[in-house]
C-alpha cells in the first residue's frame, strides 16, 4: 500500500484492495450461502434447521469476531507509521486472544444450547437439526477465529488478493463436503442439514492451515516474522485490542443479532414462513457483502493514512467509498427487483415456500441503500480507531427503533411477519444517519485537514 496524491490514484488503490475484498467476502459467505441453498433443496425441514442454527451461530461469531477486526486497524496504523518491527507481536497476541475467545464460546455452547432450543417454538426435528448443525459447526471454531486475525494481518498490509485466493482455494472442498454430506454420496452417511456443519467445519481448518503456511513462507508476511519467535501473553495488549475491538464486534453483534432475532421471532410461524424468510434474508445478506467488503477496505486505507497523519487522505477516501456502494446498491436494486422469482428458485423448490420468498425479496430492495451509507462509515470510522460512539448508534438503531417497532408492525398490525422486515428496514435507516453524523464530526473536530503534517 502506497501514499497517493490524486483522486483517480485514491480511487485506483482503493478498487485494487476492495476487489479482493469483496471476493473473498463472498466465497466466505457463500459457505452459509451453500449450507442454506443446498440444505432447502434436501428438504424444507432441513432448510429451517439450518436457518435456527444459523441465526444462533451468525451474530456470535460476528460479534466476536469483529472484536478481532482491531488488528487490522492497529497493523494498519503501525505500518502507516513506519514501526513495522511491532506487527508480529501485535498479530500474535491476537492469535492468542483468539484462541481464548473460541475456548470460551464452545463452553458456553455447551450449556447453553439445548435450553435455549428447547424455549423456540419449533417442531422436534426441526430443533434437532439445529442441534446437530450446530455441534458440527463447532468442531472448526478455533481455526476459524485464528483465521480472522490472520486475514485482518494479511488485509491491512493492503495484500487483499492473498486473502481471496485462500478463499477461492477452499470454497470448492466446502462445495464438495456439502454434496457428500448433506446428500450421502461416495459412500459417506445422508446427514441432511447437519452435514452441512460439517463441510463448513472441515473448510474452517483448511483456511487457516493454508494461512499459517503463506504468512510464515512467503513474502512480504514473512519479513514480519509472525511465526518466527514465541511471544509471551501481553495483557497490555490485549487490553489494546479489546479495547478499540469491543465497539467493533458489540456494534456488529447488535446489528447482526436484530436480524437472528427476527428469525426467532418467526419461529412462531409455520415452517413454510420461517424457510422463505430465512431464504429472502439469506439472499439480501449476499448482496450485503458489497458494503462490507467496501467497509473493510476504507478500515485499511484509513487507518494507513490516520497513521501517517495524512487526515485529508483519509477523509477523500471515506467519502469515496461511500459514493462507490450506494451506485452499487442501486445497480443490485434493480436487479432484485426484476429478477427476484429467479432468485426465490435458487432456494426452493416448493410453490409456496417460492412464493412468500419472492414477496420478502421486495423488502430486501430497501436494505440496500441504508446498507450502502452505514457499514462503509462504519469502516471509515474503525480506521479513525473512532469505535465507542458507533456501538452506542447501533444498538439505539436496531434495538432500541428497529426491533420493538417491527414487533409492533408484526403483532399488533395486519402486517404480520411482514412486519419485522419494515422493521428492520427502519432500524438499518437510522444507523445509516446517525453514523454518518459521527463521521463528519470526527472529520471536523478531531481530524481536520488542516493539522496534517503531510502536503500532497
Amino acid at each position: 500500500m502506497e501514499q497517493t496524491f490524486s483522486r483517480s490514484e485514491k480511487i485506483k488503490q482503493l478498487l485494487m484492495i476492495l476487489v479482493p475484498i469483496l471476493i473473498t467476502q463472498l466465497g466466505i459467505f457463500s459457505m452459509n450461502f451453500f449450507d442454506t441453498t443446498m440444505s432447502g433443496q434436501f428438504s424444507p425441514v432441513d432448510l429451517a434447521g439450518v436457518a435456527i442454527g444459523s441465526s444462533l451461530w451468525v451474530p456470535v461469531f460476528t460479534g466476536l469476531s469483529g472484536i478481532l477486526l482491531a488488528v487490522t486497524p492497529i497493523v494498519a496504523q503501525l505500518v502507516g507509521g513506519k514501526k513495522e518491527e511491532d506487527v508480529a507481536f501485535s498479530v500474535i497476541q491476537g492469535v492468542y486472544l483468539s484462541i481464548i475467545m473460541a475456548i470460551i464460546v464452545l463452553i458456553i455452547g455447551f450449556f447453553s444450547l439445548n435450553p435455549i432450543l428447547h424455549s423456540m417454538s419449533i417442531t422436534d426435528e426441526v430443533r434437532r437439526i439445529a442441534y446437530e448443525y450446530l455441534i458440527a459447526l463447532s468442531m472448526g471454531i478455533i481455526p476459524l477465529f485464528v483465521y480472522n486475525v490472520l486475514r485482518s494481518f494479511i488485509d491491512a498490509l493492503g495484500k487483499t488478493r492473498t486473502s481471496m485466493l485462500i478463499t477461492l482455494m477452499s470454497l470448492p472442498i466446502n462445495i464438495f463436503f456439502n454434496y457428500v454430506l448433506i446428500f450421502g454420496k461416495f459412500g459417506f452417511p445422508q446427514l441432511g442439514g447437519v452435514g452441512a456443519g460439517y463441510a463448513s467445519a472441515i473448510t474452517y481448518w483448511l483456511i487457516s492451515l493454508i494461512s499459517i503456511f503463506i504468512i510464515h513462507r512467503h513474502r512480504p508476511f514473512s519479513t514480519y516474522g509472525v511465526f518466527q519467535k514465541i511471544y509471551s501473553f501481553s495483557f497490555a495488549k490485549w487490553k489494546e485490542i479489546l479495547l478499540i475491538g469491543i465497539p467493533i464486534g458489540l456494534s456488529i453483534f447488535f446489528e447482526t443479532s436484530i436480524f437472528s432475532a427476527v428469525t426467532l421471532f418467526m419461529s412462531n410461524f409455520d415452517t413454510a414462513t420461517i424457510a422463505s424468510h430465512q431464504a429472502a434474508l439469506n439472499f439480501a445478506s449476499f448482496l450485503y457483502m458489497i458494503p462490507l467488503s467496501i467497509s473493510m477496505a476504507l478500515t485499511i486505507v484509513v487507518g494507513f493514512e490516520v497513521g501517517g497523519k495524512r487526515y485529508q487522505d483519509a477523509k477523500e477516501y471515506s467519502w469515496i467509498g461511500i459514493v462507490i456502494a450506494v451506485l452499487l446498491a442501486f445497480i443490485c436494486g434493480v436487479f432484485l427487483f426484476f429478477l427476484r422469482k429467479q432468485v426465490a428458485g435458487i432456494y426452493t423448490t416448493d410453490p409456496h415456500v417460492l412464493e412468500l420468498t419472492a414477496h420478502f425479496l421486495l423488502y430486501a430492495l430497501f436494505f440496500q441503500l441504508s446498507d450502502a451509507i452505514q457499514a462503509p462509515v462504519q469502516g471509515a470510522l474503525r480506521g479513525y480507531k473512532d469505535v465507542n460512539i458507533t456501538f452506542v448508534m447501533s444498538l439505539i438503531s436496531y434495538w432500541v427503533v428497529g426491533l420493538p417497532f417491527g414487533y409492533y408492525l408484526a403483532n399488533y398490525t395486519s402486517w404480520g411477519a411482514y412486519g419485522y422486515w419494515i422493521g428492520l428496514i427502519t432500524g438499518l435507516a437510522v444507523g445509516a444517519i446517525t453514523l454518518s453524523s459521527r463521521l463528519v464530526y470526527i472529520q471536523k473536530k478531531k481530524y481536520p485537514s488542516s493539522i496534517s503534517t503531510e502536503s500532497k
